[in-house]
């Protein structure tokens, strides 16, 4: 059964930096892509940043420069440093992972930037 547990979310003041982890669990090898999403209020989930096996990543405009997203391979854990965050960067970021054909999500950390 796969699993993945997401953990670094907290409040930050704007310019901040947080650093997100997200481990799954479950009998998996070579995750072809892992990465995040999120929610803010009001609106609909989007794409942050994914990264596959080899490492070739792709962002959202709104985060590149800003965030930077890296897997484990021997972990099966990725993260996503994020600086100089700004008040719109404010959600719950969910971690996900495809395997298998199948997409799979973490429960959700909050994030919230303001002063």
């Amino acid at each position: 059964q796969v699993q993945l547990v997401e953990s670094g979310g907290g409040r930050v003041q704007p310019g901040g930096s947080l650093r997100l982890s997200c481990a799954a669990s479950g009998n998996m090898f070579n995750i072809p892509k892992m990465g995040w999403y999120r929610q803010a209020p009001g609106k609909e989930r989007e794409l942050v940043a994914n990264i596959i096996t080899a490492g070739t990543t792709n962002y959202a405009d709104s985060v590149k420069g800003r965030f930077t997203i890296s897997r484990d391979n021997t972990k099966n854990t990725v993260y996503l440093q994020m600086n100089h965050l700004k008040p719109e960067d404010t959600a719950v970021y969910y971690c996900y992972l495809e395997y298998q054909w199948r997409a799979y999500w973490g429960p959700g950390t909050q994030v919230a930037v303001s002063s």
